[in-house]
């Protein structure tokens, strides 16, 4: 029996982008059940059941309901660790998996907080009708550029996240990363520090 994987979101969706791009490397179909923003169905008592903050996406997986995008991406590496894209080390070596949670934690506490909050207030305040606060855009780039300094020097020790392939931690960065680049070109192209722009 074939597995059939849904993705209640939105193709526009950063969160929704990480587990699609996570679902190619395993070589996954996943289809995305486009969410009505439009009636705030993500905020309907249905959506609300499965996912309690009004979010999105959420995974249905023949009845297995998930949220959070990084829950779901590590579940479906997990899952699927024996096809597509190897993103996590072996499960039984626990070394190797806490060198992996700890650049899920990096990116988690040293990224993303900076590049969504680039995204935030330079791209997603004006699409919803706000506007940019130019001191918290600064202070995000700021803080972002100051952050690039650990990557660097973690870059100069291994040639991914992951270590020497890709792995999710590198994966959880490109969708907000892309963002961040979006707004300020040369974030990521700073000679100082090679090892980021490569």
């Amino acid at each position: 029996m074939s597995t059939t994987i849904k993705l209640y979101g939105a193709k526009q969706s950063t969160c929704s982008q990480t587990v699609k791009v996570v679902a190619y490397e395993k070589g996954l179909n996943v289809d995305i059940i486009p969410c009505n923003f439009a009636v705030a169905e993500h905020k309907s008592a249905a959506w609300l059941e499965i996912q309690p903050f009004g979010q999105v996406p959420y995974l249905d997986e023949d009845g297995f309901k998930l949220y959070e995008s990084r829950a779901m991406s590590r579940y479906l590496a997990t899952k699927y660790a024996d096809q597509g894209t190897q993103l996590l080390p072996d499960l039984t070596d626990l070394k190797a998996m806490a060198l992996a949670d700890q650049f899920m934690s990096v990116e988690a506490s040293n990224f993303y907080p900076y590049t969504s909050g680039i995204a935030k207030e330079a791209i997603f305040a004006p699409m919803f009708g706000g506007k940019t606060n130019p001191e918290a855009l600064e202070k995000h780039r700021s803080d972002l550029k100051a952050k690039l300094e650990g990557f660097e020097r973690i870059f100069a020790k291994q040639d991914y996240l992951g270590g020497k392939e890709v792995g999710l931690a590198d994966l959880y960065c490109l969708s907000m990363g892309v963002l961040a680049e979006k707004v300020f070109s040369d974030i990521f192209d700073d000679p100082a520090k090679p090892n980021v722009a490569r």
